[in-house]
């Protein structure tokens, strides 16, 4: 009963640095496009696909069409190295059924840590455009301190799984890497665990763990990076 109610008070973690959020405005280079990507979205920690389903809808207003917009789910309790090899043949299947030659990638929370790890260590960089982190833990946070699946210990400070994700690049290339935190986030601690060395790092008004991923000025941000 006390994990299950951690797990659902932790619900996904993530983040990113100080550049203010600029008010969002609609470009030419807003609307789906033949050279945009179709995107996977990857959740966070006791999360699922439907966290999306706002984001989703608004890339569909934008003209991405629903095959070229996957909301995947996946066991969140196992070892990111586990989920990012699992990613990989999602990747595989997303790129098959669309004919398309990347994808971009749009994380959550935890789901930042798997898809790195599939970027940086499975050669996912070379089928992955852009990707995107919404309050990921990338170097840690406190919060992980109080639930125990193995997913969790992983995104505990100084873990020995984020020890080896950052090591050296942190951003290689091949990827464009881009980051989203809030100072309100009470999830992430510290903040600065969020942006990346290397990424577009953007600092959000002041928004919730969970509405980082339902913002309209997030969405429009992420999808003109993704789209650039």
């Amino acid at each position: 009963m006390k994990k299950n109610l951690l797990a659902a008070v932790f619900a996904s973690v993530l983040l990113g640095p100080v550049t203010a959020a600029p008010a969002y405005a609609a470009t030419t280079a807003s609307a789906f496009r033949p050279s945009s990507n179709p995107i996977l979205f990857v959740h966070g920690y006791s999360s699922s696909g439907s966290y999306w389903n706002t984001m989703a809808d608004r890339f569909r207003a934008d003209g991405w069409p629903s095959s070229h917009l996957r909301q995947w789910s996946y066991d969140w309790r196992q070892s990111n190295a586990t989920t990012a090899r699992e990613l990989a043949a999602e990747v595989d299947r997303l790129l098959a059924a669309t004919g398309a030659a990347k994808v971009d990638i749009v994380t959550h929370s935890m789901g930042g840590l798997s898809s790195r790890h599939y970027t940086k260590t499975l050669g996912g960089s070379g089928k992955t455009d852009a990707w995107v982190s919404l309050g990921g833990p990338n170097h840690g946070t406190d919060a992980a301190n109080s639930c125990y699946d193995t997913s969790c210990g992983e995104m505990r400070v100084g873990s020995s799984f984020l020890a080896a994700l950052n090591s050296g690049d942190e951003t290689p290339d091949g990827t464009r890497h881009a980051t989203w935190w809030s100072p309100c986030d009470t999830f992430i601690n510290p903040d600065s665990s969020v942006p990346l060395s290397g990424a577009t790092n953007t600092r959000t008004a002041c928004l919730g763990h969970s509405a980082l991923g339902t913002d309209p000025v997030v969405h429009g941000q992420v999808r003109d990076f993704v789209n650039g």
